[in-house]
Parts: C-alpha cells; structure tokens; sequence
C-alpha cells in the first residue's frame, strides 16, 4: 500500500494534480465487482486531497482549448446535482438512496424526519464549536446489502478559528467526472453551513482508498497531460 498526499489550493487544482499523480502512483486492475464489473481501472491505494481554498476560482477542470477534449463537468450540472442530489429528498424510480435523503430526511425513532445539516447548524450555534460529534452520515450498515451502495460514506466537519472544515470520505471514487462535480457540490454545502452557522467557509479534505479512472476515459485522462 502507497499512501499519496496531495496539497492543493482550488479545486481545479486538486484535480488536475490528481489526475497527473494517478498514473505516477496508481494500480491498474480488473473490477470483479461493482461499476463495470470485467472491465480494468486504475486507482490510488490510499489519497489523502487537502485543497486549501475551494470557494476559490476555478471550482470546476479548466481544460486549455488545444487539448481539444470536453471538460470533465459544467456549472449547470453541479448547481443541478447540489440542490437535487445534496439539498434535496426525493427519489427517482428505480433509485435505492440519495445522498440527499440520507442527508436531510433521517427517520427519528419517535417518528417524523429530520435533516442531519440543519440539526448540525443547530448544535454548532446553540451548544459551541469545541466537539468532534458533528459528523454528516451517508453511510449505513444495511448498505452492504445494496448492488451499488453510498461511494460517499460521511463528510465529517470541524469548526477551528471560526472556520468551517470538511472532511468527506470515498468509499470509491470516480476521478474524472464524479470528482470535480461531488466537491464542487460538497463545497456549495459547506458555504451554505458557514453562513447559517455565522463563521468563515474553510478547507476540505478528502480521503478515499478508491480514487480512480476507469479504462474508457483513461486515454481522455493521458490526452490532458500528453501521455499518448
């Protein structure tokens, strides 16, 4: 196992230094099971992505117009995926969660729902910023039983310096367009946090033991750097 770390200041930055020390650092091998089982991808034993400024431009890839691949994800689509997917509690047909509805429609055992980020605001305002408690719960036991369980498993905060930290955690984790749009959207969530809570918006830093690109995008992967 090859832990790799990666400091970085925008999210675009983090990215695209992903990107490049995956196929430095990562492991190539045949999926078994799970998103295109038979196929091969290749993937980080362990990463560790500081990304210091992620409220900073570029939140999303800057691909250079001579490259001539299209970007990884557009604006649109993570303002679509935060407030459906982040913010939002419905299910499509067919869908066993979102992370929305783990986050924000958590069954009590008294009966009725509560929203795991505006209880998290709440205790963070009314009880202080001195706890290691407010962790945000993707993640549950009975998702070993699912075909395709939470590639997000929690995104556990700290408030330090009047400053709001994330820390969100991958089970596995597509690096090409699946990256660029969750942290984006992890981001926008943050922001939305700081403010409710009336502190500044911090860092996030992400761990993931399954950071990866698959075969079919690898080669637009090797394009962006010039390594076909």
């Amino acid at each position: 196992m090859k832990p790799v770390v990666i400091e970085a200041i925008t999210l675009d930055d983090a990215w695209h230094q992903a990107v490049y020390n995956l196929f430095e650092y990562g492991q190539k091998y045949r999926i078994d099971s799970g998103s295109y089982a038979g196929s091969e991808r290749i993937e980080f034993d362990f990463v560790v992505i500081r990304i210091k400024s992620p409220g900073e431009e570029p939140r999303l890839p800057k691909i250079p117009e001579q490259v001539n691949i299209p970007p990884p994800v557009s604006e649109e689509y993570v303002v679509n995926y935060f407030n459906d997917y982040i913010l939002g509690s419905k299910k499509a047909e067919g869908e066993d969660y979102t992370y929305g509805e783990r986050l924000t429609k958590v069954e009590k055992k008294d009966g009725g729902f509560f929203s795991q980020i505006e209880e998290a605001i709440r205790r963070y305002k009314e009880e202080g910023f001195g706890t290691n408690q407010i962790i945000l719960q993707i993640g549950q036991p009975s998702d070993l039983l699912l075909a395709d369980p939470p590639c997000l498993r929690h995104i556990d905060t700290k408030i330090q310096n009047n400053t709001l930290h994330f820390f969100p955690y991958f089970r596995s984790w597509d690096l090409w367009g699946g990256f660029p749009a969750n942290l984006a959207a992890l981001q926008l969530l943050k922001e939305y946090m700081a403010a409710e809570i009336g502190v500044n918006d911090g860092e996030i830093i992400a761990t993931s033991k399954g950071l990866h690109i698959y075969k079919h995008v690898e080669e637009l992967a090797k394009l962006r750097f010039g390594k076909v």
